[in-house]
């Protein structure tokens, strides 16, 4: 069965960091975008951020800009989101998933397939 595991979630500090992780299983990640999407209570879930397939090109949401980035390892089948300087909007539930690099910039959810279970990050005092 193909699914992602996604790790790395947890509680921290305003203006702190956190890495999350998404584990391939079943599959590989070579010819796939990869895109970070995220679900607070009450909220619709929205795009965070992609990468292309060949890692080559990077997209992020206004709000991410500046704090966050993506980087792949292809041969782990793994994709990591780094994310810094934290605020307390940025609690959600993440979730990663795979998809074609044309939605790739577009941080739509439609297009991508294969979804994980999604890891919580809590960013509070």
């Amino acid at each position: 069965q193909l699914h992602f595991v996604e790790s790395g979630g947890g509680l921290v500090q305003p203006g702190g960091s956190l890495r999350l992780s998404c584990a391939a299983s079943g599959f590989t990640l070579d010819y796939l975008a990869i895109g970070w999407f995220r679900q607070a209570p009450g909220k619709e879930r929205e795009g965070v951020s992609c990468i292309s397939s060949s890692g080559g090109s990077t997209y992020f949401t206004d709000s991410a800009k500046g704090r966050f980035t993506m980087s792949r390892d292809n041969a782990r089948a793994t994709v990591y989101l780094q994310m810094n300087s934290l605020k307390s909007d940025d609690t959600a539930v993440y979730y990663c998933a795979a998809g074609a690099d044309y939605y790739c910039s577009t941080l739509q959810d439609k297009g991508f397939d294969v979804w994980g279970q999604g890891t919580q990050v809590t960013v509070s005092s």
